[in-house]
């Protein structure tokens, strides 16, 4: 089960654990991995730009704006944790659901 939680130093905001896997062929939402929510993402991981797609991905598939979604911690690393402002839960619970 995904470890998302309320952003304790953010009211309103979500906390969500992700496992990226940059270089596939498309972005993509996989599903639960542990405890972390694993998405695929097809730009490389340099200059920032697969964090950008990561959070392209998350934002429009919440129906947000990219800004709402930002990298709460692992910005270099594949094990990142995301905040996300401005969506409600059951949106969220909807995300992290079952693998697809």
């Amino acid at each position: 089960m995904v470890d998302l939680r309320a952003d304790p130093d953010t009211p309103g905001a979500w906390l969500l654990p992700i496992k990226a896997v940059p270089g596939a062929r498309r972005n993509t939402i996989v599903g639960p991995l542990g405890t972390r929510l694993k998405v695929r993402i097809a730009a490389p991981p340099e200059d920032g730009k697969a964090n950008r797609a990561i959070r392209r991905l998350i934002a429009d598939a919440l129906g947000l704006r990219d800004a709402s979604v930002t990298i709460a911690s692992g910005a270099t690393h594949p094990e990142k944790t995301l905040r996300i402002e401005g969506a409600d839960e059951p949106a969220l619970r909807r995300l992290v659901g079952p693998a697809r």
